[in-house]
């Protein structure tokens, strides 16, 4: 309890702390981003082999592997990583960025996604105050960078995630945490309905899917978050920052031409952009 009374009247101790828990959570997000595909195509097979009665054609399957079970791993030679070598962002410095039993490099991705997880929820606990706003508005962007990082690595914009973390938009607005509940409803249905029917547009001129329905859950997700209202920022937000970088992309040939790049990541900064700085974006577009 009295650390409870101190995180409220001290605003410096409060970020401090957020800062550290985003740490903890950035480390679990890797472990959610490496493993939820994963479990996913093998829910899927499994599916698959009982719906044909096939037999067993991939002994990985029956296999425990959830979000806990196995433990982490070296992915080269296999050996488990100890408590010492988990530490957020330190320990990926102090190892130079290998694996210290054989020395394979480790990715970035896990420093810079507990990094950037850290700064955002620090920043959140700056903006919101010690209030349950704030909290639900960490587990809304802890939610974002999730899905952005497997959107950008598989293409996916996995339901388990997207779906329920869309409800609690609604429930948060039934208290008016971030726009009335009216406004998070219709948000949820137009942001869902117009990238439809984008899509459908699309689709019926070129003869392509220009995207997935994985966005269209996602846009609604943020409209039952921040309400209809935001729709349009976060939609040019993320249509313009997706373009400078495409383009960058295949001018610099990084990226080929006929490659499709994942739209969730550019929807998903458009709504914390508006989660951080709605009024400054609402005042910008009104000029």
């Amino acid at each position: 309890m009295q650390i409870i009374n101190l995180l409220s009247i001290n605003p410096t101790f409060f970020i401090g702390c957020s800062f550290a828990l985003g740490l903890l959570i950035g480390s679990f997000l890797n472990v959610v981003i490496t493993r939820l595909p994963i479990i996913l195509e093998r829910g899927w097979k499994s599916e698959c082999q009982q719906l044909l009665e096939l037999e067993d054609i991939d002994n990985n399957v029956k296999s425990t592997f959830n979000l806990v079970t196995p433990r982490s791993q070296c992915p080269s030679c296999k050996h488990p990583i100890s408590s010492l070598e988990n530490i957020p962002v330190l320990s990926y410095l102090i190892q130079k960025g290998k694996c210290r039993h054989c020395g394979i490099h480790i990715s970035t991705q896990y420093p810079l996604v507990e990094f950037f997880t850290a700064v955002l929820t620090g920043f959140i606990a700056f903006k919101f105050g010690f209030s349950w706003q704030t909290l639900l508005a960490m587990i809304l962007a802890w939610s974002l960078v999730t899905l952005s990082i497997i959107d950008f690595k598989t293409t996916l914009l996995p339901d388990n995630i997207t779906l329920p973390i869309l409800w609690l938009g609604i429930i948060a607005n039934y208290f008016q945490l971030f726009c009335s509940l009216e406004d998070s409803i219709l948000g949820a249905i137009f942001g869902y309905s117009s990238l439809w029917l984008v899509f459908q547009i699309f689709k019926l001129i070129t003869g392509k899917e220009g995207m997935g329905y994985g966005d269209f859950k996602l846009f609604a997700l943020l409209g039952a978050w921040l309400g209809w209202q935001y729709l349009i920022a976060i939609i040019l937000i993320s249509s313009v920052v997706g373009s400078i970088i495409g383009v960058t992309l295949i001018v610099t040939k990084a990226l080929g031409r006929d490659v499709p790049t994942p739209f969730g990541p550019y929807l998903a900064l458009g709504g914390i952009i508006c989660l951080l700085w709605g009024p400054e974006v609402k005042s910008i577009l009104a000029v």
